[in-house]
């Protein structure tokens, strides 16, 4: 039987478009895995928010992501594509960050090229370190790791700041320098995403963000301009906060949940969710014992 990472790689091997949701705590990843999902994608920004409630801003340390990496990719079967910030450092830490995140059971990591302390993708203001020092960091990442089926996603931050030509340039040289997937953050226009994927020969991936700069398309438009795969980072945890303040809010103006018109998971079904059954099986079976 293969192993999630032999799947993804396997997956995106064989031309099948593969559209992974973010995930960002426990509950997020036990929804997922119930989906039929080649692979999920742990988003930085919303597990920086939902475990330190803090801005995806370089606040969080290595030590507290490869964390959060273990208990997700232990709670699935699924694949998980794991945000790996800058690799959190110069070279050594991104030796130390890629063998971290294989051995904490990632799918694949993610590197970016943005300075330290990196800011969130869609806004304002990223820079990028210089194209050769982002070059040796893939490098690195891809002799870090034991399997080649542990696959980098080398992401450039280039296009606000410095302009198309110039993300494209990156990407080039990623692919280059051994990174599986190319990761072309915030294009702009559909013509742009279109000039990324015919000048990039490696498997490409889309960011899309709900409210951000990259237009929105269905996953055939993606394939269609040559995407391999689409991230969808922020759409969970967006729609959990709006799902939240409207159950909150009616808490708050009427004093009760009666009435409540914002959809709720069933509680037994959520206790399943959960792995209460177990719970109760085990129960069942040493009450009969005693």
């Amino acid at each position: 039987m293969s192993t999630p990472r032999q799947q993804l790689a396997n997956a995106l091997r064989s031309g099948r478009f593969i559209a992974a949701p973010g995930v960002f705590e426990l509950i997020s990843v036990k929804i997922a895995s119930q989906m039929k999902f080649d692979a999920l994608y742990m988003t930085g920004y919303g597990t920086v928010a939902s475990y330190l409630g803090l801005p995806d801003a370089g606040l969080a340390t290595y030590s507290q992501m490869v964390e959060r990496v273990g208990h997700m990719c232990g709670a699935t079967d699924k694949p998980i594509i794991c945000d790996g910030d800058t690799g959190y450092g110069g070279l050594l830490n991104v030796k130390h960050t890629v063998e971290g995140y294989e051995r904490a059971g990632a799918a694949a990591i993610q590197i970016e090229d943005q300075e330290f302390p990196k800011k969130c993708g869609h806004t304002p203001g990223r820079k990028v370190i210089p194209v050769e020092d982002m070059v040796q960091k893939i490098k690195v990442a891809a002799s870090a790791r034991e399997s080649d089926d542990f696959l980098i996603v080398a992401r450039t931050d280039a296009r606000t700041v410095y302009g198309l030509d110039e993300a494209i340039s990156r990407g080039q040289a990623f692919e280059d320098a051994g990174a599986d997937i190319i990761f072309v953050e915030s294009p702009e226009s559909v013509d742009e995403m279109e000039t990324i994927c015919k000048s990039i020969a490696k498997p490409k991936l889309c960011n899309v963000v709900d409210g951000g700069s990259t237009p929105v398309l269905t996953a055939d438009q993606l394939q269609a301009l040559g995407y391999a795969m689409a991230i969808y980072p922020g759409t969970g945890f967006m729609a959990m906060g709006a799902a939240l303040r409207d159950a909150y809010g009616h808490i708050e103006s009427t004093g009760s949940s009666a009435g409540l018109k914002t959809p709720v998971y069933d509680f037994m079904e959520f206790s399943r969710l959960m792995g209460f059954e177990e719970i109760w099986e085990f129960e069942r079976t040493w009450q009969e014992a005693e």
